[in-house]
């Protein structure tokens, strides 16, 4: 038989979604795989219900039917400041997850090399092999996973084609500051530079912490390629909505990528997210105080256990540190977790370049209930 193709050698599954059939398997609390277990705004399941009845059971325009690219170009201008235009400035796409693959596709030849920053979001160093790629890491130190500024500038002497940013933070919660954007969109433009930003929760942020929109720095947006989704904010990760933003010119590359990686995404959850991307600006002032209670509820629960752990600027994960629990291990650590504390979370390695064996990440888009009870549960930890 002959083989399969070699660049599949170099990652494995997705681990969180590993970890997330073994939380379904032992019945443990899926703290592990980010998404919610309540229910999207009200508006859009009403809308939902109308765009059963539809004239949307087809296939829509391949990047996206009009009515839902005039309302995210609305919905990204009212916060961005950007003057968006639906018909050249937008790809919808099946989430986010193919919004990074489409651009990494679009920016990338093989060969190129690409910044990555460590952690990172685990498609991230898939997205660039699968592209033929090459991924450079850039540490991100704790306790608040500030980059040095000088392994920076030494990693676009490498002469990268793009750096990829997840603002904030999947996996560690760093919101990164409009100063911090400004020197790296500096590096880009002396060395001429894409920048792949990856922000579906840049609704999700905590305290004094603002997220900043890199395509609306002075003089980004040429090189800009912005990817989000609707999954986080509004709750619909089942719905698979994201979308590609970025100037015309790569736009129309982008759209060829698209139109042969999925078509289109679905026509009447097109429909029926305009809802959401219509809701007034209190929405989401009330998604960030629902996120900041969680937050709270969540770490009071870990102060409780007694483990050290992160503290997000923004996004829903925290990584706790299991060092005094002495495993070697920490896939061996998450299983168990699962098994004999019903507590699902991700090995931190899956998310490291760097040999990181100490760290489980949770997330906590929960309701306050279960929080509650996972945290009951992992007191547990301190009797092993």
């Amino acid at each position: 038989m002959p083989e399969t193709a070699h660049r599949l050698a170099a990652f494995t599954e997705s681990v969180i979604r590993g970890t997330t059939r073994l939380a379904n398997q032992y019945g443990a609390i899926n703290l592990s795989q980010g998404f919610p277990d309540f229910d999207p705004p009200e508006e859009l399941l009403l809308a939902l219900e109308r765009a059963t009845r539809g004239p949307h059971h087809q296939y829509a325009v391949t990047w996206g039917s009009p009515g839902f690219r005039q309302a995210l170009a609305r919905k990204i201008g009212r916060f961005s400041g950007l003057e968006i235009d639906p018909d050249q400035h937008l790809v919808v796409t099946c989430g986010s997850t193919e919004a990074m693959m489409v651009a990494m596709m679009t920016a990338c030849n093989p060969g190129d090399k690409v910044i990555v920053f460590s952690p990172f979001y685990e498609n991230y160093a898939a997205d660039a092999i699968l592209s033929g790629a090459e991924p450079i890491y850039v540490a991100l130190r704790p306790p608040d996973f500030q980059f040095d500024r000088e392994e920076l500038a030494k990693a676009f002497e490498c002469k990268p084609k793009a750096i990829v940013i997840c603002n904030p933070s999947n996996p560690c919660g760093k919101v990164f500051t409009r100063e911090e954007l400004l020197f790296i969109l500096d590096l880009a433009e002396r060395h001429d530079v894409f920048v792949i930003t990856d922000e579906p929760y840049e609704h999700i942020v905590f305290g004094e912490n603002e997220h900043v929109h890199f395509a609306a720095l002075p003089g980004a947006f040429e090189r800009t390629i912005t990817c989000s989704s609707l999954s986080k904010t509004y709750s619909i990760t089942g719905w698979r909505l994201g979308y590609v933003q970025a100037a015309p010119r790569v736009i129309a590359q982008a759209r060829k990528v698209h139109d042969f990686l999925t078509v289109g995404a679905a026509a009447p959850l097109q429909e029926a997210a305009i809802a959401g991307l219509e809701l007034p600006d209190s929405y989401y002032v009330g998604l960030r105080d629902l996120y900041s209670r969680k937050r709270e509820v969540f770490l009071e629960c870990l102060r409780e256990v007694g483990l050290p752990f992160t503290e997000p600027q923004g996004a829903y994960f925290v990584l706790m540190d299991l060092s005094a629990l002495g495993f070697v291990n920490d896939t061996a650590a998450s299983e168990w977790l699962v098994k004999e504390i019903g507590v699902a979370g991700v090995a931190g390695s899956s998310f490291f370049r760097e040999p990181v064996h100490h760290l489980i990440r949770f997330h906590f888009a929960r309701g306050e209930d279960t929080l509650r009870e996972a945290g009951r549960r992992l007191l547990a930890v301190r009797s092993r």
